[in-house]
């Protein structure tokens, strides 16, 4: 199982990761555009954690006769979770260091442009310069860099996890004797 799940971990942090690796190949890791890059983003993580549905089907049924509780479909889930999540930081932070270290000036600059042009007010637009010079700030701190990514993959992969978790549970069947 261990095998198993470390390799399905790997894949899945592959593909997780798959578009800032692609960016960089394609020289367009500084692009401004963020318009899609959530949906991108978001899109990649859920194709990379439904191998966590896989991994726990294959288990069950070629490892475990058949069989797994929900506590043990769930560990597989969160230990893919790990290995994946941990791979997409990885990626990040080399694109964010070595590609786009000016990623929150750029994100920051991105979001006051739209918030003008939905007409905010001038009160809204003061308060959410602070906001983001207070962002752009704390995002150079790589501890906060690095749980803030983690906070954007950990809780895809955890309810994918929890779904297949429940999905695929089957308790061992009693054999029943029959007394005649």
């Amino acid at each position: 199982m261990k095998k198993t799940v470390l390799t399905f971990g790997l894949i899945s942090g592959l593909i997780s990761a798959s578009l800032f690796i692609g960016l960089m190949l394609l020289g367009k890791a500084g692009d401004e555009n963020f318009k899609h890059g959530a949906l991108y983003g978001y899109s990649l993580m859920i194709l990379a954690f439904s191998l966590i549905f896989v991994c726990t089907k294959i288990t069950r049924d070629k490892h475990n006769n058949g069989t797994i509780s929900f506590g043990r479909a769930f560990l597989i889930g969160l230990y893919i979770t790990l290995i994946a999540s941990t791979i997409y930081v990885i990626a990040w932070e080399i694109d964010y260091h070595f590609f786009i270290p000016d990623f929150a000036e750029k994100y920051a600059a991105h979001a006051m442009e739209n918030l003008k042009a939905s007409g905010a007010s001038q009160a809204q637009i003061a308060k959410q310069t602070a906001d983001m010079a207070k962002f752009s700030e704390m995002y150079k701190n790589p501890l906060f860099n690095v749980l803030l990514t983690y906070s954007e993959i950990v809780p895809v992969g955890l309810l994918v996890s929890l779904i297949s978790a429940l999905a695929l549970k089957r308790k061992r069947k009693e054999s029943v004797a029959t007394v005649a």
